[in-house]
């Protein structure tokens, strides 16, 4: 049974990322920490230590090497994992309530807050000058 559960295990590829030069590193590194570890999911690529990054980090290096653009990279993973994947996701219809929630639900406490100020100051009647005063 145990050599079955060796067989089983994923092999990782020890070999270092080979980068062509210091600027296909550097381009490398900024979009890896552009894009979400899909079994993290809150790790950036380049910060996680989880196998499937190990492998998207090879993914993305290869991409480059033949030559795609970061936009043609990040829509190969969206394809592939949803837009879960980018830590900036573009704005639609579909994620537009996370964008304006917040903002919505803020302006919309501080009216009530507003309306209910205003209404109380209405209630409130001044005192005249026969009414006394203690």
């Amino acid at each position: 049974m145990a050599p079955l559960l060796a067989l089983a295990q994923a092999v990782s590829d020890p070999t270092p990322l080979q980068y062509r030069d210091a600027a296909e590193e550097a381009r490398f590194h900024a979009l890896a920490a552009e894009l979400r570890c899909v079994q993290c999911q809150n790790q950036s690529l380049a910060d996680s230590n989880a196998q499937i990054a190990h492998d998207l980090r090879r993914e993305v290096l290869t991409l480059m090497q033949q030559g795609r653009s970061d936009a043609e990279i990040k829509q190969f993973l969206v394809d592939r994992y949803g837009e879960f994947v980018l830590y900036r996701p573009l704005m639609d219809t579909r994620n537009s309530v996370l964008w304006f929630g917040p903002l919505v639900l803020v302006l919309a406490g501080a009216g009530v807050l507003f309306w209910v100020v205003r209404r109380r100051s209405r209630q409130v009647q001044p005192m005249g000058d026969s009414e006394e005063r203690w």
